[in-house]
């Protein structure tokens, strides 16, 4: 049950993201286009799993998680795979999406594959967002990241 809470308060998030001229600019800058799937997952969740989520779409996706230490809404840009891109060693079965979050992060972004896929895929994360008119009643910009 707690893994259907995150993932609903994670669609509530995006949705609201997704709502704002200014979240879908935001968005569109970092590969988001109109109608583009989201994938909402947790950050405990296998790799593999999310993958084969993401893979019923055919096409590249966002995906999208509550990040358990700061409930940031974090987000990913997913290419498909590719026979282009560099070969990588499939993703342990025991990696967690939360991982692959944080190495796109940390690299920039990050080629990786998992056991359903043939080619390699890149994943990169999508900056956190704040809009110009969020702000506190102290008048201070209110945080709202992705």
């Amino acid at each position: 049950m707690p893994g259907r809470i995150v993932r609903t308060e994670t669609a509530e998030r995006v949705t609201e993201l997704l709502g704002s001229r200014e979240g879908r600019q935001h968005l569109s800058a970092h590969g988001w286009v109109q109608n583009m799937p989201v994938v909402m997952t947790a950050a405990k969740e296998s790799a593999n799993d999310v993958m084969g989520l993401v893979s019923m779409h055919g096409r590249a996706v966002l995906v999208a998680m509550i990040d358990p230490q700061s409930s940031e809404l974090k987000l990913i840009h997913v290419s498909m795979p590719n026979q282009a891109l560099k070969p990588v060693e499939v993703e342990a079965e025991e990696t967690r999406i939360g991982s692959l979050f944080q190495r796109a992060a940390r690299e920039g972004s990050t080629t990786f594959r998992v056991k359903y896929w043939e080619h390699s895929a890149v994943a990169h994360p999508i900056p956190g967002f704040q809009p110009a008119s969020a702000s506190t009643p102290t008048g201070r910009p209110q945080r709202l990241a992705v």
